[in-house]
C-alpha cells in the first residue's frame, strides 16, 4: 500500500471541505480518503486505504470504467462528471446512490494520481423527480395550474394551458412571480391569503381575482390554493378557473360552472388517485418488508445458539431462510426500480433473434424450483424451430412473472399448462392454471399498480408485477390479456409480434 503525507494535506481538507475526497493512483487503488467520503460510502476512517476503486462502483459499470480511467490517466485534464451523465456510487452495504464527481489529475514524486471531489445528490434527484411527476399529472389539465415558491412567490412550474392563456412561455414565467400576473394583488395581500395554509388552519383557500395577460388584457379567475412540498421546500399549488363567462352572462353561468366543476373534479380525482397510490405504497412497504425482515432477524438470533458441530443441519436451515428472504426483498426492490425507470422513460430495449424453446426451457427450469407438492408444469409441444424477434430479457421477465403467479395462486396437486400457438402476425402464449381465479369485481383492476385481488390478500406480493409486464408489452407493440373464472383458474396470454423489429425501431433508439 502506498503511503501518503495525508496528516498535513488530507487532514486540512477533511476539516475545510464538505465534499467527499478520494485520491486514487494509476493502479486504481485508493490511497487516501477524507471523513466525508468515508461517511458517504459507509466505511470507517482508513478502511478504504489500499482498496480498489471498483468497490465504490456498481458491478455493471466496472468493466467500462477500467477503460475510461486508463484513458483519463493518460490524457485527462481536470473536469466535472455528472451534470449530463447519471453517475451512481454504491455504499458498503450495497445501496446505490446518485453522485457528481470532479476529477483533478496531479503528480507527486513522479507518480500520477487523481483527486476526486464527490457530492451525494440523492436529495436533489428526489426533488427533480417530484417536480417532474407533478408536471406530468397536471400539465394536460384544461384548467390553469401554477406551482410557486411559498415565500418568494416565484413560479416553479406553470402548465401548458396557463401558458397559452397568459401568452408567456415557461422561460419567461420562471423569471416572474404571482404578483406579476395579478394586478389587484400585492405582496402583502398574497401573504395574508396563504397565511391560513402555512399555519395549518386551512387545507385550501379559494378566492377570486384578476389575471393580466402579456398583451395587457385582463380576465377574472377563481383560484383554488393549497400548500404542498418539494422535498423540504414549501410550495403552493393553484388550480385556476377562468370565470369570464360567469361574470358576464347569467345564462352561460350554469354551463360554465358545470364544465369547470367537471374539470376540477378530474384534477382532484387525479390528485386523489396519487394520494391513494402513496398510501398503498407505504402500506405495501410496511407489510412486505416487515415480515421477511422479522424472519431474517429471528433466524440470525437462532444461529448464534447452534455452536456445536452436529448442529450444522439446523444452521443450514436458518441460513437457507435468510437467503430466501433476502432474495424476496431484492426482487421487490428490483420491481420498484423497474417502475421508476418505466415512469421516467429510461428503459432501453434490445431486440434479438432467439429460439423460443431456449427461453421457455429457462423459464420452466426456474419455475420448477417454486412448485408446491404435487404441482406439475405441462410443457408446450411443437415449439422447436420457432424463432422470435423480441427483447429476450423482457419476454423472459413476462413469462416468469405469469408462471410464478400461476404456481403461487394454485393449490397443490394441480397442473400449470404452457401452450404456444403461432398465428398470422403474432405468437400467442397461454399460461393456464387451475387456481383460485379472480373475482369478477376485481378483474377490471388486475393490471393496476399495487392492486391485489380480494381473495389472495393473505399471500405475499406487491401487486406491481402485472403492471410492469403490461407496460413493457405495450412499449414493445405486444400485449398481455387474461380470462378467469372464480374457483376454476385463470389463463394469461402474451401476444408477441412475429416480426417486431421495424415496428419497435423508435422504442430502441429512443430509450423505451
Amino acid at each position: 500500500m502506498e503511503r501518503f503525507e495525508k496528516s498535513n494535506v488530507l487532514g486540512i481538507l477533511s476539516e475545510a471541505i464538505s465534499e467527499g475526497i478520494l485520491i486514487v493512483n494509476e493502479q486504481q487503488k485508493i490511497t487516501a480518503s477524507n471523513s466525508a467520503a468515508n461517511k458517504m460510502f459507509d466505511f470507517a476512517d482508513g478502511e478504504l486505504n489500499g482498496e480498489p476503486l471498483e468497490i465504490l462502483l456498481p458491478e455493471r459499470f466496472r468493466n467500462k470504467h477500467d477503460n475510461l480511467f486508463s484513458t483519463f490517466m493518460s490524457h485527462g485534464k481536470a473536469r466535472q462528471m455528472g451534470p449530463e451523465v447519471d453517475l451512481v456510487g454504491i455504499r458498503k452495504g450495497g445501496e446505490e446512490f446518485p453522485l457528481e464527481i470532479s476529477l483533478n489529475p496531479f503528480k507527486l514524486l513522479r507518480k500520477k494520481y487523481v483527486l476526486a471531489l464527490i457530492k451525494d445528490i440523492t436529495e436533489r434527484k428526489k426533488a427533480e423527480q417530484t417536480i417532474d411527476y407533478w408536471f406530468q399529472i397536471f400539465d394536460e389539465s384544461l384548467n390553469e395550474i401554477y406551482v410557486f415558491d411559498a415565500e418568494s412567490f416565484i413560479f416553479i412550474n406553470v402548465n401548458h394551458g396557463a401558458q397559452l392563456n397568459l401568452g408567456y412561455n415557461m422561460q419567461e414565467l420562471s423569471q416572474m412571480s404571482v404578483i406579476n400576473i395579478k394586478p389587484e394583488v400585492t405582496t402583502e395581500i398574497m401573504k395574508r391569503l396563504i397565511s391560513p395554509l402555512l399555519s395549518a388552519r386551512k387545507e385550501k383557500v379559494i378566492f377570486e381575482t384578476v389575471h393580466e395577460r402579456k398583451n395587457g388584457t385582463r380576465y377574472p379567475v377563481e383560484v383554488h390554493l393549497q400548500l404542498s412540498f418539494i422535498g423540504k421546500r414549501k410550495v403552493c399549488v393553484a388550480i385556476v378557473l377562468d370565470i369570464t363567462e360567469r361574470k358576464n352572462y347569467t345564462q352561460q353561468l350554469e354551463n360554465t360552472v358545470e364544465e369547470r366543476t367537471q374539470q376540477l373534479q378530474q384534477a382532484l380525482k387525479a390528485e386523489k388517485k396519487l394520494n391513494e397510490l402513496k398510501t398503498k405504497f407505504l402500506s405495501l412497504v410496511s407489510h412486505e418488508f416487515k415480515t421477511p425482515l422479522t424472519s431474517i432477524l429471528t433466524s440470525t438470533s437462532l444461529l448464534t445458539k447452534y455452536t456445536e458441530t452436529d448442529q450444522q443441519d439446523k444452521r443450514d436451515k436458518h441460513i437457507s431462510t435468510i437467503k430466501s428472504k433476502v432474495r424476496y426483498l431484492d426482487n421487490i426492490l428490483t420491481d420498484f426500480l423497474s417502475i421508476e425507470r418505466l415512469e421516467l422513460g429510461k428503459v432501453n430495449y434490445t431486440m434479438s433473434s432467439f429460439p423460443l424453446s431456449k427461453l421457455i426451457n429457462e423459464v420452466v427450469y426456474d419455475s420448477n424450483t417454486l412448485l408446491k407438492e404435487g404441482q406439475r408444469i405441462r410443457y408446450p409441444e411443437n415449439i422447436d424451430g420457432i424463432m422470435v424477434e423480441f427483447d429476450e430479457k423482457i419476454m423472459g421477465l413476462a413469462l416468469s412473472n405469469l408462471m410464478h403467479n400461476a404456481i403461487k395462486y394454485s393449490s397443490e396437486d394441480t397442473d400449470i399448462e404452457l401452450n404456444v400457438f403461432p398465428e398470422k402476425d403474432k405468437l400467442r402464449i397461454d399460461i393456464i392454471d387451475q387456481g383460485f381465479g379472480i373475482p369478477p369485481e376485481d378483474q377490471p383492476f388486475i393490471f393496476d399498480r399495487y392492486f391485489r385481488a380480494s381473495n389472495v390478500l393473505t399471500f405475499q406480493g406487491t401487486g406491481i408485477g402485472l403492471n410492469i409486464v403490461r407496460q413493457h408489452m405495450h412499449n414493445l407493440n405486444a400485449n398481455v390479456t387474461f380470462k378467469s373464472e372464480l374457483g376454476k383458474g385463470s389463463t394469461f396470454t402474451l401476444y408477441i409480434p412475429i416480426n417486431n423489429k421495424e415496428k419497435n425501431e423508435e422504442n430502441f433508439t429512443g430509450g423505451g
